[in-house]
């Protein structure tokens, strides 16, 4: 258990990387994602196939996956232009709001009852917010874009989780891949910033892709998937959440001064973490309420 719970934080510390190398990587936006969900891709059919795992959906499914795709490529080109025009850490801040978002999506797509604890969490990430604008005008648009992405990220992770119900795990990472080329590669002619429609890579851009399309996404979720046979839903979003910490820190060792922020900053950002950190204990504590309620109630009727 103890090794499972080690692998999975090497996860998150490595997920806490994506932000950083969309830093380093020379390429725009548009052209990163472009690469790095082909890298993903193909390495992902490769270790399928390794496996001896299906591959085939049926044309329905495979619609909505790419589609889905499409959101992912969206997510991540949103992600990487809020880290490129002002700083790591204000990335982070803004995609540590995914829950929050989660929390109000979920019930509207899935017709479920708004949390109370989820209300009061989402005002408090609203506090924190409104603490970081006022300290970091001059960042308000990257913490805009990240804020966009956490939104389209909390859109795809609910739409997954229906998905998983019918559809392997590798399978909606394989197709939403193939859909996130594909989107990216159609908007390159009209969104990209670079002068040519597909630069090619420097040497150390082609690594930096790499680490970031197998390393970071297809290898870490592949370990991932195979920890949460081991590991409860509790541990594993607990310990996911972790991820802006880690890269807000991962920042500061990386870039030094260029992270530094305001005192402000870090309060505002502190509370939406807090916030986050929080969720997983108050879900947990309101499921069994409510689990406890029920076998009340159930008590009472057959009595």
């Amino acid at each position: 258990m103890f090794n499972e719970q080690l692998k999975l934080h090497i996860i998150v510390f490595v997920w806490g990387f994506t932000a950083i190398l969309g830093v380093l990587i020379e390429l725009d936006s548009f052209q990163l994602v472009f690469y790095r969900t082909l890298i993903a891709a193909v390495s992902m059919w490769i270790f399928m196939k390794f496996k001896g795992w299906e591959l085939k959906v049926n044309w329905k499914d495979a619609t909505k996956l790419l589609l889905t795709g499409g959101l992912v490529a969206s997510h991540w080109i949103l992600f990487f232009a809020s880290a490129k025009i002002s700083k790591v850490s204000v990335c982070l801040a803004g995609i540590a709001t995914t829950a929050l978002f989660t929390s109000l999506l979920e019930p509207l797509l899935t017709k479920s009852s708004i949390k109370p604890y989820e209300v009061v969490l989402g005002l408090f990430v609203i506090v924190g917010l409104y603490i970081i604008f006022q300290f970091e005008f001059d960042h308000a648009l990257g913490l805009t874009l990240s804020l966009c992405a956490a939104f389209v990220g909390s859109l795809f992770s609910v739409l997954n989780g229906n998905y998983v119900k019918t559809i392997s795990s590798p399978k909606i990472t394989l197709y939403e891949m193939i859909g996130g080329c594909i989107t990216a590669f159609i908007c390159l002619p009209f969104l990209s910033e670079s002068e040519t429609l597909l630069a090619i890579p420097s040497t150390l851009d082609i690594v930096y892709l790499f680490v970031l399309a197998v390393i970071c996404t297809t290898i870490a979720y592949a370990v991932c998937v195979e920890i949460q046979k081991s590991l409860s839903a509790f541990q594993v979003n607990l310990t996911v959440n972790l991820e802006p910490i880690y890269g807000i820190i991962l920042a500061l060792i990386f870039f030094g001064e260029e992270e530094t922020m305001t005192p402000g900053f870090y309060v505002g950002a502190g509370i939406i973490l807090l916030s986050v950190l929080s969720y997983p204990f108050l879900k947990q504590n309101y499921n069994r309420r409510s689990s406890n309620r029920k076998k009340l109630h159930e008590e009472v009727i057959q009595n």
